[in-house]
């Protein structure tokens, strides 16, 4: 086992290389594209065997991968943002094919107006494809999840797609010490992918129609791999226990951090948690029973352990870098379906919104949420849904509508 100083793009890279990949289609993007040109020339000195093909577009991409996962190929690709969705039809099928393999979000905000920075928004609205979802908080924790991932992946009791995300810039781009894995202990944690019930092989031709005719076979077929993304919680959890026999660090399904005598839990996914857990420590040494539940495994949702998890609370402050518009926090709603009519469910549900196009959460934020959460216990009712905005903020969107209103005149003058 070797220590290295990795962003989390290179993190990423390693975990494909760990993985002992086959195939690597590609397709550059900000801030995704270190993951692939790290891939590159490794591949190009010799140092990792397998072949890496740039393809004229996600979409092609995205078909590739899911095409040579079904003949047994071990298959690693990433994207992020709108590449992400110029692959939305393919991910969608890909899934359908139950071909595993594994794809690294780097998540960026969406447009329009455009961003390159980091938020939810993206990797969220693939959570109905059929893609398991994985999230992580730290450079360590990406080169952990992709081995993760391809156990899950390949597990026969499953045979789904795995999307791995991290957050753009605050993640891909941030140094942190990684323990490398040797490879050898990889490769008995990960063994070659044992490709049996896949449908195609090279040395067996056959063909195969995908087109279902009918309401009926559709239903049956989908709701097949709706069961086997189910299957996936208690796959890893024994996943999960494996890697922690064979490399010392444990990655629950959802993280609790000081949870256990918390009145009030962040509730969050990504790499802000790790300053909602130094917000969590500075609240402790004032006094405040505060904790942290950090999902880690958001498709499918680990229902039960959430409950578990939240139990003791009396109140949850969920943190969404995303907004689904007429709706609000896509994490704020899956938490509150997870936790309806559950007897010892917090009576508190509390939303903000936070973290989008890059938007910084302060700490100074953090300890808002828990003083506004904690009112709202004291008042015996949930708060409104709040958007993370300061007053200087929108007096600087202000300046800036204005400063574009008199150029306008100007220009209207000129005509």
């Amino acid at each position: 086992m070797s220590r290295e100083l990795l962003t989390g793009n290179g993190a990423a890279a390693w975990g494909a290389r760990l993985a002992e990949v086959d195939y690597v289609p590609a397709f550059p993007i900000t801030p995704q594209t270190e993951i692939i040109e790290t891939l590159a020339n490794w591949f190009e000195s010799g140092e990792m065997p397998g072949r890496l093909v740039t393809l004229e577009s996600e979409h092609s991409m995205i078909t590739a991968a899911g095409a040579a996962a079904a003949t047994g190929v071990r298959v690693f690709t990433a994207t992020s943002s709108q590449g992400l969705l110029y692959g939305m039809e393919m991910i969608f099928s890909v899934a359908g094919w139950r071909a595993p393999f594994v794809l690294v979000n780097v998540s960026r905000g969406l447009g329009t107006p455009t961003t390159l920075e980091s938020d939810h928004t993206d990797v969220l609205a693939a959570r109905d494809s059929g893609f398991l979802q994985l999230h992580c908080a730290t450079c360590q924790e990406v080169v952990d999840t992709i081995l993760m991932a391809y156990r899950i992946a390949e597990d026969t009791r499953i045979r789904l797609p795995v999307i791995v995300n991290l957050d753009g810039f605050y993640l891909s781009f941030t140094r942190e010490p990684v323990e490398l894995p040797d490879p050898a202990l990889a490769r008995r944690f990960l063994p070659p992918f044992d490709a049996q019930n896949l449908r195609f092989r090279a040395s067996a031709p056959t063909s195969q129609g995908v087109a279902v005719l009918g309401g009926s076979p559709y239903s049956y077929f989908r709701y097949q791999a709706h069961l086997a993304s189910l299957r996936a919680i208690e796959v890893y959890d024994e996943v999960a226990d494996e890697f922690e026999a064979a490399f010392g660090r444990r990655h629950e399904a959802i993280e609790a951090y000081r949870c256990e005598d918390a009145d009030i839990l962040f509730v969050m996914i990504g790499s802000f948690a790790t300053k909602a857990k130094a917000a969590v420590d500075q609240l402790r040494e004032a006094g405040w029973r505060v904790g942290l539940a950090r999902i880690r495994l958001l498709r499918p949702l680990p229902v039960d352990a959430l409950r578990r998890v939240t139990s003791g609370a009396r109140g949850l402050a969920v943190i969404d870098q995303n907004l689904s518009m007429g709706q609000g926090g896509v994490l704020h709603s899956e938490v509150a379906s997870a936790l309806y009519g559950h007897p010892k469910a917090p009576p508190i549900l509390a939303s903000f919104i936070g973290g989008l196009g890059g938007r910084d959460i302060s700490p100074e934020e953090l300890y808002e949420i828990a003083a506004e959460t904690r009112k709202a216990i004291d008042e015996g009712r949930s708060p409104l849904p709040r958007l993370l905005f300061t007053r200087d903020e929108l007096r600087e969107i202000r300046k800036l509508q204005a400063i574009a209103e008199v150029e306008r005149n100007e220009l209207e003058v000129k005509r």
